[in-house]
């Protein structure tokens, strides 16, 4: 007080305090606002360009076109079919699957594309307990390597028999399948096939049957072609 009372004396005045500024964050705000509007309005805008267009707005600012960047290719948004799904189509359209339904069938697996050559009953490729292809597993087979030619790409081969024990000494279904899958092999060299593409040969036995629950069942005497793409 007596320092108040002084300056009154003094003929001196307190200094007023400073007037605080509280509309500020509203300009700011308003700004940010406006910005996103902006931003708003211009990818709705992009996104109803096409391509042309686009290329004709980025070359307006200095960039190159998106044609002319070297080692650029514009963004394509149509799916890309995998190398296993065109792999297949390929083998389907050979005249293969042109064979009754039931004799041949085609599925994609991890890395590749497998080829079942069925044994149905009235079609058999191999006589019961008979190593070598019979006159319908010569034409099945050599159907097969006109679909293998159409495609660079290694093969594995696989030998299947039903359950039904083999009546022969020192002789079982893995011999036998074992001698079916070489059986294939020559046949399919016999064709044209290069020998460099096969990368395996397996007799698999009554191991892998169609049908679990029967596996005496004559259509798993049958031969598998792995196609590989790795």
């Amino acid at each position: 007080m007596a320092n108040v009372h002084a300056l009154s004396r003094a003929g001196g005045r307190m200094p007023l305090a400073p007037i605080r500024q509280t509309g500020g964050w509203k300009l700011a705000y308003a700004d940010f606002l406006t910005a996103l509007c902006a931003l708003f309005l211009v990818l709705w805008l992009v996104h109803g360009a096409t391509p042309e267009q686009k290329e004709s707005v980025a070359e307006q600012f200095g960039a190159p076109g998106l044609a002319s960047a070297q080692g650029f290719e514009p963004l394509s948004l149509t799916p890309v079919q995998s190398d296993v799904a065109a792999l297949a189509d390929t083998l389907r359209n050979s005249a293969l699957l042109a064979e009754p339904a039931g004799h041949v069938a085609i599925s994609e697996i991890e890395n590749g594309v497998r080829i079942d050559l069925l044994d149905p009953d009235l079609a058999p490729l191999f006589e019961k307990g008979a190593a070598s292809l019979n006159a319908r597993g010569e034409d099945l087979i050599g159907l097969t390597a006109v679909a293998l030619s159409m495609v660079d790409v290694p093969f594995s081969i696989e030998g299947h028999t039903d359950s039904d024990p083999i009546n022969r000494v020192n002789y079982s279904n893995w011999d036998l399948s074992a001698d079916r899958a070489n059986a294939a092999r020559r046949a399919l060299l016999a064709h044209g096939i290069a020998p460099s593409r096969v990368r395996s040969v397996a007799g698999l036995a009554d191991t892998r049957p169609l049908d679990a629950n029967s596996t005496n069942l004559p259509q798993n005497r049958r031969l598998s072609i792995v196609v590989h793409i790795d």
